[in-house]
């Protein structure tokens, strides 16, 4: 039933709203509550909520939405995540599962993808005939031609239109903040993955009975290949918040603001700190959605490589899961954080690109590697929760811990290492991405159950996992 999807939990300072099932309600952690209690005494705030992935962040938790009016509203980059930006690509490809079976093939289609796409922090991107400036203020829009494929063929376009957003505005003054340091590491990174939980993977997909319509007008079809892209701004949405922080602990002493935690920072979005840190924030997500799009590029073009001219690789969506802006609830303006939170619009939603109009837009939530991921698709209910679901399958131990306490064995048996079936990674040995195993993080089939379950979005198709490629530490 719905409501054991559903708790309201009373904290002394307000009500959270947490979307989980029973078991891993019990399972959450003290600290998690400590932080939405903290949370809830930044002023005007409307509304807070967990989704079932929610684990302890810096400040604010990884899973969070927090509503504000606009009219009176705050900003708080703790609830936004140091990497603005962050979130979720997926390409269709016209690969069945079947020609990807042999396992030498993966590994030789992982080898090609690192000729194009470099892993490793030292080495700079293959894009050095992009202007910087031109990505954080125009987005998409800010890219060459040439790295706009599909944009000679208009019945095929997907790549401005198949975004939750190709472009973000601001006021450009604000990016003269930054030194020539930042620009420059920043321009070298594009492209590029990340470490930690970011990723490149090749999936194969199963469309759900239930929406199979849904699946087949948006281009999927049963045992599809597929590329999932998991990336964000990098350098410079870090520099955002190291730059941006000062100024919000000054406005915060004036003002007489402040929580137990000190790491939690927020400020008026009226006040001209806030505005300042809005503005380098919205240059970040148009870095970080041109990021993931020069990942897919430089993906499409080891595929051409290895599978010939004939090898599509078209968009199906792109969408962000640590950001705040407006948005509008039943004829309100919101300014609406999420963090660690993905936005799934149902079908007749205003806020859905016009390609997705009529079905909702895509929801892409990676598993852990080895596990499934999922693509999903809004319902009205999720209203409830201003639209927001999960973005993953969530920590359930740090890194330190999982080090500790998961075998190398245990890995290999989870990536079905020596078998037909293994999923391929790039790195040299599985040690070195330990604390990125599955026995890391909770069990996404749960979390996708609890995000159905409070009747928050349905499944569109299962993805299985066939290579994976991840970054250098």
């Amino acid at each position: 039933m719905k409501e054991h999807y559903i708790q309201q939990v009373q904290l002394p300072s307000g009500v959270v709203h947490v979307y989980a099932g029973p078991e891993l309600f019990k399972a959450l952690d003290y600290q998690v509550f400590q932080m939405a209690n903290n949370n809830l005494q930044i002023p005007n705030q409307v509304y807070m909520s967990y989704t079932p992935d929610v684990h302890v962040g810096v400040g604010t938790c990884i899973g969070t939405t927090a509503v504000w009016r606009t009219e009176d509203g705050y900003v708080s980059p703790s609830i936004v995540g140091s990497d603005i930006g962050c979130g979720m690509r997926v390409h269709m490809t016209n690969l069945h599962k079947d020609e990807l079976k042999d396992v030498k093939l993966r590994r030789k289609l992982v080898k090609t993808i690192e000729k194009y796409l470099p892993v490793e922090d030292h080495v700079r991107g293959h894009f050095s005939d992009i202007r910087l400036e031109h990505v954080v203020t125009k987005g998409l829009h800010g890219l060459p031609k040439k790295y706009i494929p599909d944009g000679y063929t208009p019945r095929k376009a997907t790549s401005l239109t198949h975004v939750e957003s190709s472009k973000f505005s601001l006021d450009e003054n604000a990016l003269n903040r930054f030194p020539d340091s930042v620009w420059h590491r920043s321009h070298r990174q594009l492209g590029t993955l990340g470490n930690g939980n970011h990723f490149a993977e090749i999936q194969s997909i199963e469309i759900a009975e239930e929406n199979r319509e849904v699946g087949e007008a948006w281009g999927l079809f049963d045992g599809q290949v597929i590329v999932m892209i998991h990336s964000g701004s990098r350098a410079w949405g870090g520099s955002v918040n190291q730059y941006c922080s000062s100024d919000m602990q000054k406005v915060m002493r004036m003002n007489g603001l402040g929580t137990a935690d000190p790491k939690l920072l927020f400020a008026p979005l009226e006040h001209p700190a806030a505005q300042n840190y809005v503005n380098l924030m919205y240059a970040a997500l148009n870095y970080a959605v041109v990021n993931r799009h020069l990942i897919a590029y430089a993906i499409r073009e080891a595929g051409k490589d290895l599978f010939g001219s004939k090898f599509e690789m078209t968009t199906l969506y792109d969408l962000m899961h640590n950001y705040a802006w407006n948005e509008e609830h039943k004829e309100q303006s919101y300014f609406v954080h999420r963090k660690g939170a993905t936005r799934a619009l149902p079908a007749g939603h205003p806020g859905n690109p016009q390609p997705y109009a009529a079905t909702g837009h895509p929801a892409l939530i990676p598993g852990s590697m080895g596990t499934a991921s999922y693509i999903m698709v809004g319902a009205p209910g999720g209203d409830a929760n201003f639209h927001s679901i999960c973005h993953g399958a969530g920590r359930i131990r740090s890194r330190s811990a999982t080090k500790r306490v998961v075998t190398l064995q245990e890995f290999a048996a989870s990536m079905h290492v020596g078998t037909n079936d293994e999923i391929v990674v790039n790195q040299r040995s599985l040690e070195s991405i330990l604390d990125e195993s599955p026995q890391a993080y909770k069990d996404v089939d749960q979390i996708i159950e609890s995000v159905v379950g409070a009747g928050l979005a349905s499944v569109v198709a299962k993805c299985k996992p066939m290579a994976t490629v991840k970054g250098a530490k």
